[in-house]
């Protein structure tokens, strides 16, 4: 019988999988390539595809990232005996709703009964009782710490958290070069940006950034500013992302200086250049910007 742990962040998922995996457990994180399928889970069609490679290899766990929120999500299929929510943040409000108590009642609409829900907030306890979890479990903040306590959850034993040591997650605070420092991070909304800035180096960095347009592009530029006063403009292919010229406009108002490449390997190349060889450069705002980036080199 197939068995599924349902959670919506990446890292989270990665950490949980290499614990669990550690044990002698076939997960179907073993079967699936991590790039192939990352942000193909909210479709249809890939769902079913992925879950039906997880049952043609006889996988004992699955560990299942919904794609957007849980209700309406293509994930939202599955029995599912532990629900990791990791925080709440304020996106996809086009979809899920305009406050952080709306967002959070879609994602743990996936509650099945007699699930156990493991929690980094501990302000959605009561709905997700509501929805019918036997047991919350209220972790740390940390997304290690959830992967854990999920996989404890799961299993009806303790784990070995070390077994996660080795986990490195592309686009994660990703150094891809020392002269320039360079740093690739997805942080694609304000609570990513807000996760990346304290863990930065302490440097002034060169800023390369696309963002989508639905992102609340000014706010992230302005806490982006903090940590730079070069910002290159450019965008992904992705329709959602917002064109170069105008996030060169937005970006004036927080960068002494903002310069304009809507193609993402100029672009690189444009802040490789500003920062020079003892300076540091940041490349960020967007998944879909990093994921053409990877393509070119």
């Amino acid at each position: 019988m197939r068995r599924y742990l349902r959670l919506g962040n990446r890292s989270t998922r990665s950490y949980l999988a290499a614990i669990v995996g550690a044990l002698g457990v076939f997960t179907a994180e073993r079967i699936v390539d991590d790039g192939a399928i990352r942000y193909a889970i909210a479709d249809f069609a890939w769902t079913a595809a992925a879950l039906a490679a997880f049952a043609d290899a006889e996988v004992d766990v699955a560990v299942v990232e919904a794609g957007l929120g849980g209700r309406h999500d293509a994930t939202n299929v599955l029995e599912t005996r532990v629900v990791v929510l990791t925080n709440v943040a304020l996106e996809h409000m086009d979809v899920l709703g305009d406050t952080r108590e709306a967002i959070a009642a879609e994602k743990l609409a996936v509650v099945r009964p007699g699930a156990v829900v493991v929690l980094g907030e501990p302000e959605w306890q009561e709905l997700a009782t509501e929805n019918g979890a036997a047991r919350v479990e209220l972790t740390a903040h940390s997304n290690l710490a959830l992967a854990v306590a999920a996989a404890e959850a799961f299993l009806g034993r303790p784990v070995e958290p070390a077994a996660a040591a080795g986990v490195q997650l592309p686009g994660r605070l990703e150094h891809r070069s020392e002269h320039p420092l360079e740093i690739w991070d997805g942080a694609h909304n304000l609570a990513g940006i807000g996760y990346l800035l304290p863990r930065l180096p302490d440097r002034d960095f060169v800023i390369v950034a696309s963002i989508l347009q639905d992102k609340r592009p000014e706010l992230m530029l302005e806490a982006l500013s903090v940590r730079g006063e070069i910002l290159v403009a450019t965008e992904s292919a992705n329709a959602r992302s917002m064109p170069a010229a105008e996030l060169a406009d937005l970006a004036s108002a927080f960068f002494r200086r903002v310069e304009l490449e809507p193609n993402p390997g100029a672009a690189r190349r444009l802040g490789s250049e500003l920062a020079g060889p003892d300076g540091a450069l940041l490349v960020t705002g967007s998944l879909y910007l990093l994921g053409e980036l990877s393509g070119d080199d």
